[in-house]
């Protein structure tokens, strides 16, 4: 059984944004079988798994979402190789495999000098976005906007240790104003911020919000983006309340969707704002499983 920081110590941030690129190319190539994601009790618990065809190499995580609670997410993740079974805490593992999809979509949707991140929300996921964003980009400042202004603070304290450059925002309009990136890390059940607080140029990670009454970004940003990529289609039109209510709306269609295997493939021309919204994919919690395997040899 390998714990928080038995984790932390196999599996560097970088490796785990290498692992999880190739792990969605792997998908768009059709090389995983990836049930749905089981949902019960309104979310509060969550099962998903993924098979390596090509290796017979699985994952599978189970999760328990307790808001208030400290930890808000326990769970546990199991790899399963012919070799035998590895266990982990699911914790580190998930911020890790979040933060670290935020740097693959990063990596390929942001401009490649972009240096200023706006981070909304200050939880359990919040950190590992910096880290991932500063593993694929020249980060300068950091800006923190949460709903609490003592957590946003506690929290940039934090990444201080860490980044230089962080600074609380008074507002979140302030926040994203000159953001050449955004990562939006909360539970929101409406849009942190009208479209038109965003720079014009400006990538956009959304991966806080998870069920269909959840709304991280407002329609019109997923309207007018040069591009919007998600992590699985399917995934994000059962989950995500931002594309579910944009696609309903008529504002989206799902065909303008674009997966991150693909996108990666055939990386899109883009001069604007671009979107990335995820929900998790079991493939991401395979990607660092098999770090953590290869570690434990």
């Amino acid at each position: 059984m390998l714990d928080a920081d038995d984790v932390r110590a196999a599996v560097p941030m970088r490796a785990a944004v290498d692992a999880v690129r190739e792990a969605f190319l792997d998908l768009a190539a059709g090389h995983f079988e990836v049930p749905q994601r089981l949902s019960f009790d309104g979310g509060t618990t969550l099962v998903m798994s993924a098979c390596h065809t090509p290796t017979g190499r699985t994952a599978v995580k189970t999760l328990s979402l307790v808001a208030g609670r400290v930890p808000m997410i326990l769970g546990t993740l199991v790899w399963n190789t012919t070799e035998g079974q590895l266990v982990a805490d699911a914790i580190a593992v998930t911020t890790l495999r979040t933060g670290a999809v935020s740097g693959v979509a990063t990596d390929l949707l942001a401009p490649p000098g972009a240096s200023r991140l706006a981070v909304i929300g200050t939880g359990a996921q919040a950190a590992d976005q910096v880290r991932a964003v500063a593993a694929v980009r020249p980060l300068r400042q950091v800006t923190v906007f949460g709903r609490s202004p003592v957590r946003a603070a506690e929290f940039a304290d934090r990444l201080r240790g860490e980044f230089p450059g962080v600074r609380v925002a008074p507002s979140v309009e302030d926040a994203v104003s000159d953001a050449e990136i955004v990562c939006c890390a909360t539970s929101s059940a409406t849009p942190l911020f009208d479209v038109d607080a965003l720079p014009e140029r400006v990538h956009v990670n959304a991966i806080g919000s998870y069920l269909p009454s959840m709304r991280e970004l407002p329609a019109e940003l997923l309207a007018t983006a040069d591009c919007v990529v998600v992590d699985q289609i399917d995934a994000v039109l059962e989950e995500a309340g931002e594309v579910i209510h944009a696609v309903d709306s008529g504002l989206v269609s799902r065909d303008s969707l674009v997966e991150l295997g693909n996108a990666l493939r055939e990386p899109p021309v883009v001069g604007g704002r671009t979107v990335f919204k995820s929900v998790g994919v079991a493939v991401q919690d395979w990607a660092i499983a098999r770090l953590l395997g290869e570690a434990g040899r």
